[in-house]
């Protein structure tokens, strides 16, 4: 079976292309699926705010625990709590790794961390959930460095429309340094945060 049906059964259930080769499953059946993925029936309130949750979850995929970290983590901060949750989910190091283009899906970026492959200011981070702040480096380290992933992300294949502003980046030299702190407009994830935040503080 094609490995990427079940994430593009997900896709498809949450309205999102989760991975590049998911686009294609995604515009040829855009609804969810199941015998009734046609069917028009309005969802309630509570399913309204868990499918939001659901994808922002997946966007990051992460669990259900690290996103109510996030969330609580940006409750008890000033600003606007679905913004600040964004953001921190944002600048983990797998999806740094992913932004910089050194890999093709956070699914690879994720497995690339814990495989130890990625180190932050020189130091071996196996840590997918690890939180940069501004000005920590993010490098391919020397001995993975001609793994074929490498070599592909070396030569531009993931870099393209997800360039992020808030980060720094030598494509070719597998190296990325965080500016600042992303803005929410900035990171490139489908979602209407503060109904991830309504769905928490219900």
């Amino acid at each position: 079976m094609n490995q990427s049906r079940p994430k593009a059964r997900r896709s498809r259930a949450l309205g999102i292309a989760l991975t590049p080769k998911d686009v294609k499953y995604f515009e040829r059946r855009p609804f969810p699926p199941g015998v009734h993925g046609r069917a028009r029936k309005k969802p309630s309130d509570y399913q309204v705010r868990l499918l939001e949750k659901q994808r922002l979850k997946a966007q990051y995929n992460v669990s259900e625990k690290q996103m109510r970290k996030a969330f609580d983590l940006a409750h008890r901060k000033a600003g606007k709590t679905g913004e600040l949750m964004v953001t921190l989910l944002e600048v983990r190091l797998d999806a740094l790794v992913l932004r910089a283009g050194f890999a093709r899906t956070i699914y690879q970026a994720r497995q690339m961390v814990a495989h130890g492959h990625i180190a932050v200011d020189g130091h071996k981070v196996d840590i997918p959930s690890y939180r940069l702040q501004p000005y920590q480096t993010i490098t391919v380290r020397s001995k993975s460095r001609e793994k074929t992933p490498f070599l592909v992300a070396a030569a531009g294949a993931h870099v393209g429309a997800r360039t992020a502003p808030y980060l720094s980046v030598d494509v070719a030299g597998l190296k990325a340094t965080l500016l600042r702190a992303p803005e929410r407009a900035e990171v490139p994830v489908i979602c209407d945060e503060q109904l991830v935040v309504e769905f928490y503080s219900r």
